[in-house]
C-alpha cells in the first residue's frame, strides 16, 4: 500500500489566549456575575428514588471546557447516596459547601469567587457510598475552566454578529452591546439543519459549535485562532457589537460519512451544494469519529510522518489542505479509487474535488466525521 500522510512536521499552530488590557467591560460583567455557583431548584426524582445497579456518576454539570461563572456545579448519581458520604473535592480550593438537593444529586454552594481563566478539578471520591453502603469504587474526575463571562451571553453575541448557525431573538428590553445575559431565545437560521450539526448545539455550554464560531471571529479580526473565550475575545466581541459589525460570510459545514461508499457533503447555509467520494483512515490509523473546527490551511504543503510498518514518508505538493484535528485534514490525493478507507487518518479527495471544497473551509469551519 502506498505510504500516506497523516501528520506534518511543522504544525506549531499557536494556542494561547491573548490577554489584552481592554477588559473593563468584561471585568464589570465578572463582578456583576459574582463568579459564584448557586444551586437552583432540583429536577431530580423524589426522596424515594429507586436504586439502579452499581453506583456510578450519572452526570457532572456544567459540561464543556469553558464554564460560565454563574453555572451551578452539580453531581448526579444513578442511586441515592448517603448523607454521610464523603463529598467531592475542588482543586484549587474554593470556599463553600456541598449541599444535597435530592437523594441522588448534590450541588456546590461557593462562598468565594472562582477565578476567571483558572482551571479547576472536581474529584468525586471512590469512597462515595449509597444509603445501602455500596461505594463508587473508583474516583471520577472532571476539569473545567471558568470563563470571563456568561457562556450564554457569549453565544448571544456570536449569534448577533452572524457567526453561529442560529439567531438570537430578544424578548423585552434589549441592550445589544451589553455583557449581561439578555432575555430571549435561539432559533436556527435555516429550516433544515443536518442532525449531526443540530445535535451539537447546547445553549449555555462551550461546545464545538461555539468554539468554531469564536475561531471564525478571531480569524476575521486578526487574533490568535484558538477558540478560547479569553478577555481579549470578549472585548473584541462587545466592541464589534457596539459598532454594528455583522458577519456576511456564509455558514459552511462539512459532513463526512464513513459508510461505504465514503462521501463528503459540503453544506453552505445549510444547503448541500457539493458531494464527492473520499477516503478515510485505515483500521491501523482510523479517522476519529467526531466534529472539529478547521484550524490551519494550505493551498499546497509537504506532509510527512510514519507509516504503520514504521517506515517514514514525506509527500511534497499535497494540495488544498484544511487541517481540522491534529494531523488529520481534508485534502487532495491521487488514488486509483475513492470511497473506502485508504489513508492514515486524513480525508482524501481527487484533486479537482478538493479544489472545489477548499474555498468553503475557512478557519472555524466544522468538519463532522461519522
Amino acid at each position: 500500500m502506498a505510504p500516506r500522510h497523516a501528520s506534518k512536521t511543522k504544525n506549531t499552530h499557536r494556542r494561547r489566549t491573548a490577554l489584552l488590557g481592554v477588559v473593563a467591560v468584561v471585568a464589570a460583567a465578572a463582578i456583576a456575575a459574582g463568579f459564584i455557583f448557586w444551586p437552583t431548584s432540583s429536577t431530580s426524582t423524589s426522596a424515594a428514588a429507586a436504586t439502579h445497579g452499581p453506583l456510578r456518576v450519572a452526570t457532572i454539570t456544567p459540561n464543556g471546557t469553558w464554564v460560565s461563572p454563574d453555572a451551578p456545579l452539580r453531581v448526579q448519581f444513578n442511586n441515592p447516596i448517603a448523607a454521610t458520604s464523603p463529598m467531592p473535592t475542588i482543586t484549587p480550593g474554593v470556599a463553600g459547601t456541598w449541599v444535597q438537593l435530592s437523594p441522588d444529586e448534590i450541588s456546590f454552594r461557593a462562598a468565594a469567587a472562582m477565578t476567571p481563566g483558572r482551571t479547576y478539578t472536581v474529584v468525586v471520591p471512590a469512597a462515595t457510598r449509597t444509603t445501602g453502603g455500596q461505594t463508587l469504587g473508583a474516583a471520577v474526575t472532571r476539569r473545567f475552566t471558568v470563563a470571563y463571562g456568561s457562556m450564554l451571553r457569549l453565544q448571544q453575541v456570536l449569534a448577533q454578529l452572524g457567526y453561529l448557525p442560529l439567531r438570537f431573538i430578544p424578548v423585552g428590553p434589549f441592550s445589544p452591546a451589553s455583557s449581561a445575559v439578555q432575555r430571549g431565545t435561539f432559533a436556527w437560521r435555516w429550516s433544515s439543519v443536518p442532525k449531526e450539526l443540530s445535535a451539537l448545539w447546547q445553549p449555555g455550554n462551550y461546545t464545538v459549535i461555539t468554539k468554531g464560531a469564536i475561531m471564525a471571529f478571531e480569524n476575521d479580526h486578526n487574533m490568535t485562532t484558538d477558540g478560547l473565550p479569553g478577555p481579549g475575545v470578549w472585548s473584541a466581541l462587545l466592541g464589534a457589537v457596539s459598532t454594528g459589525h455583522v458577519n456576511h460570510a456564509t455558514y459552511n459545514y462539512v459532513d463526512v460519512s464513513t459508510s461505504i461508499p465514503q462521501t463528503l457533503t459540503l453544506y453552505v447555509n445549510m444547503r448541500p451544494i457539493y458531494q464527492t467520494l473520499v477516503n478515510s483512515g485505515i483500521s491501523q490509523a482510523p479517522t476519529l469519529l467526531e466534529t472539529d473546527p478547521v484550524y490551519l490551511r494550505f493551498t499546497s504543503t509537504t506532509m510527512s510522518g510514519t507509516n504503520p510498518d514504521g517506515s517514514h514518508y514525506s509527500d511534497p505538493g499535497i494540495p488544498w489542505v484544511s487541517y481540522f484535528k491534529g494531523g488529520e485534514a481534508l485534502h487532495g490525493y491521487i488514488r486509483g479509487s475513492y470511497g473506502w478507507p485508504q489513508s492514515l487518518g486524513c480525508i482524501e479527495m481527487p484533486y479537482a474535488h478538493a479544489q472545489v471544497v477548499f474555498p468553503y473551509t475557512p478557519i472555524g469551519t466544522l468538519v463532522t466525521i461519522h
